[in-house]
């Protein structure tokens, strides 16, 4: 009888461990997974929305293998489905991924919000923001990508979620270095020497608060970043106030010209701020991690820049 208690709870245990398996599998994805799928996945809550553009018409394609995005280039369906993964993993053990930046009786809440790839505890952070011309946000190719390989890195990583419109894009911008600061205990991030990332639209948002700080968009003062990462935009403007810049372009980028990312840079260099800007021949706009590319390698480069801000 002893025996047979004992089977019976190795067996209930297997069923459990095989259920557990099962489910497990059934919410990976793959390049065939429908977009539709993941958005609406449950494990994301009333955040799947947020993952993909909320403007449907800036993306094409029914699946992960063929998800295009607006003004994009080198997007890669391995890198979009590793996302997706990791995002269900780390649900899937209990930690939360998405943080409302937005108390819950403002209406600016719904359509906002931050991704958080965690990297070390007590580690420094960025905040990674995608481009998509103010009308849309990119994350999955622009910001997603960027904040994943910088936790792999050790560091903390926040892709931002924000509303369209340049003006509500920097406020939402300021809200979430806000709330990172006043958050910083329960994130477990060290708040010192963090760095604003960006491509395109992004990159812009990245300079502006760089430049002008979080009291210039609705909040009260918080430290500036130690640095800011910027990926093809055409921004000239040069105020003197601008942190330590690292910019990357490509010779063939249709929207912002690599000529006037580079005067930019040496107006910024010529008031004894450091500067540095990469110019990438034959590439395209939008080329996010550039895998794959003559831009391959410029994520770490950034990264060390950075560091020698400290």
């Amino acid at each position: 009888m002893k025996n047979f208690s004992i089977i019976c709870l190795l067996l209930f245990f297997l069923l459990i461990n095989l259920k557990e398996v099962k489910a497990g599998t059934q919410n990976k994805v793959n390049e065939n997974t429908r977009i539709f799928d993941v958005i609406n996945n449950p494990l994301f809550r009333d955040y799947g929305r947020l993952i993909f553009p909320l403007n449907s018409s800036y993306y094409g394609g029914d699946t992960l293998e063929n998800l295009s995005l607006t003004w994009y280039s080198n997007i890669k369906p391995a890198r979009t489905v590793e996302i997706v993964n990791y995002m269900l993993s780390q649900v899937q053990r209990g930690s939360k991924i998405f943080y409302r930046i937005y108390p819950e009786n403002d209406s600016r809440r719904e359509d906002t919000g931050l991704f958080f790839f965690r990297g070390d505890k007590g580690a420094k952070f960025a905040i990674c923001n995608a481009g998509g011309g103010f009308v849309y946000v990119g994350a999955m190719h622009d910001s997603f990508p960027h904040a994943l390989e910088l936790s792999k890195r050790g560091y903390n990583a926040f892709a931002l979620i924000y509303r369209t419109g340049s003006d509500t894009a920097c406020e939402d911008l300021a809200r979430a270095i806000a709330f990172i600061h006043e958050h910083a205990e329960e994130l477990q991030v060290d708040i010192k020497n963090y760095s604003l990332w960006g491509g395109s639209a992004g990159a812009r948002m990245a300079a502006w608060l760089g430049n002008y700080g979080t009291e210039s968009f609705g909040e009260k003062v918080y430290p500036r970043p130690s640095a800011v990462i910027m990926q093809y935009t055409g921004l000239s403007e040069v105020t003197g106030n601008e942190p330590p810049t690292y910019n990357c372009v490509g010779t063939l980028d249709g929207i912002a010209n690599y000529r006037t990312m580079q005067k930019r840079i040496n107006r910024i260099k010529a008031n004894g701020t450091n500067a540095e800007i990469e110019i990438f021949n034959g590439l395209s706009h939008g080329f996010g991690l550039g895998e794959g590319t003559v831009a391959e390698g410029w994520l770490d480069r950034a990264v060390n820049f950075w560091e020698l801000q400290n």
